[in-house]
């Protein structure tokens, strides 16, 4: 038997997955906003000569990247409210696993291009009076940027398709919306269809130009 496809009964509710497309962009945002701001902090840890900083800011990191993100937003909204004894409420928890999760990946890259820069250029920056400062932000940082740039952008994308899982504690992004759809309509294959093709529709251009970039940047070098 021949599956007839029908649309309609799920066009009808296309103002929902706009909604859950437009969460699900704040949080990809919003969490790679956060995660910059934790990897910058977590690569100066661990990078830092302080070995309690850096053991702290590991531990951090093999944490976040050896659990699985599904498991990492079930333990901040049911088990974590036990622990410190007050209620989370699912959206603040749902932004804060993003955060700290991409965070710990932007850490790794933040670190691993600054390291890729040789130790020579420092030294030879010292060498001419060059303040460790100054060497950093005119000879090591620019390059570590071009480095980092590309693994940075297809991070970032990930994160976007991460998104979807935070429809595990209710929030209301592109995926639960898929969800609400087929339950009015009992369409699944339709909605979730929709839901597929806007996934599609923003990051297939995104992943174009962060393949673009890529292909500048090694042609700069």
């Amino acid at each position: 038997m021949m599956y007839r496809w029908n649309f309609d009964a799920v066009w009808q509710y296309w103002d929902l997955f706009m909604w859950g497309l437009g969460l699900t962009v704040v949080y990809t945002f919003g969490s790679i906003l956060f995660g910059i701001l934790i990897g910058l902090l977590t690569c100066g840890a661990r990078l830092s000569s302080w070995k309690i900083l850096n053991l702290i800011a590991r531990t951090y990191q093999e944490i976040f990247r050896c659990t699985p993100l599904l498991v990492q937003l079930l333990w901040f909204y049911y088990a974590f409210p036990l622990l410190v004894g007050i209620t989370i409420d699912n959206r603040v928890a749902a932004m804060l696993t993003l955060s700290l999760y991409v965070g710990a990946f932007y850490a790794e890259i933040f670190r691993g291009g600054i390291l890729s820069i040789d130790k020579g250029q420092r030294e030879a920056a010292a060498a001419i009076g060059m303040s460790p400062a100054q060497a950093a932000t005119r000879i090591i940082m620019p390059q570590a940027f071009k480095r980092m740039l590309p693994s940075f952008i297809n991070q970032s994308v990930i994160q976007f398709k991460n998104t979807s899982l935070v429809s595990v504690i209710s929030v209301a992004d592109l995926a639960y919306m898929a969800a609400v759809v087929n339950g009015q309509t009992y369409r699944p294959l339709e909605s979730y269809t929709v839901m597929a093709a806007l996934y599609i529709v923003v990051l297939f251009p995104l992943t174009q130009a962060a393949d673009w970039l890529e292909r500048r940047l090694r042609a700069s070098d």
